[in-house]
């Protein structure tokens, strides 16, 4: 696949493109896949197009080899979601945050913990990662489970200020880590 970012046995990842916002709004436009983020109300085009697509492209530019990566099954060439690598705008460059967001069709096969553990090593042997990072809602196990198969240990249970919470929220948001020494082991 051009621009291959990262390949796995059963995953393709490449960098997201502005090209790509049909496939962002397809996979937001599912009440399943947005339960745990926007309670399920779907993203619309404009929003994908003003807001979180630049934002996106914005971290490729940044360079350190982070930013966001469209997943395709390797076999088909199906799209699968995406993933991000990348360090929070408020922290350090060399503590990036791992995220994913899969379609329905995907879940349960292994693709999110398989493309996490990539680019969690990709992250300590050639990005120069001190430590790794992810949180979702307390109350998401399936990706609290992800998280815990890539390698990542809970660190801490927080409670952010949400303008809009949602079922759950109340339950506060969880932390997951593992430092480069950690990860090692």
């Amino acid at each position: 696949m051009v621009g291959t970012f990262l390949e796995t046995e059963r995953l393709t990842l490449r960098r997201i493109t502005a090209a790509d916002a049909d496939l962002l709004v397809e996979l937001d436009s599912d009440p399943a896949v947005m339960r745990y983020l926007t309670g399920g109300v779907p993203t619309s085009r404009e929003r994908v197009e003003t807001h979180f697509l630049p934002r996106m492209l914005a971290h490729a530019e940044r360079g350190h080899g982070y930013g966001f990566f469209l997943a395709h099954e390797k076999a088909s060439g199906e799209f699968l979601g995406w993933f991000h690598l990348r360090p929070d705008p408020d922290g350090p460059a060399d503590e990036p945050e791992l995220g994913y967001r899969l379609r329905q069709a995907a879940w349960g096969k292994g693709y999110a913990t398989e493309g996490s553990l990539a680019l969690v090593e990709k992250a300590f042997t050639e990005l120069g990662a001190k430590r790794v990072f992810a949180t979702t809602m307390a109350v998401n196990s399936g990706s609290r489970r992800v998280m815990e198969k890539a390698g990542l240990r809970y660190a801490r249970t927080f409670f952010a200020d949400w303008a809009d919470p949602i079922e759950g929220s109340e339950h506060g948001e969880v932390e997951y880590s593992v430092d480069r020494s950690e990860w090692r082991k």
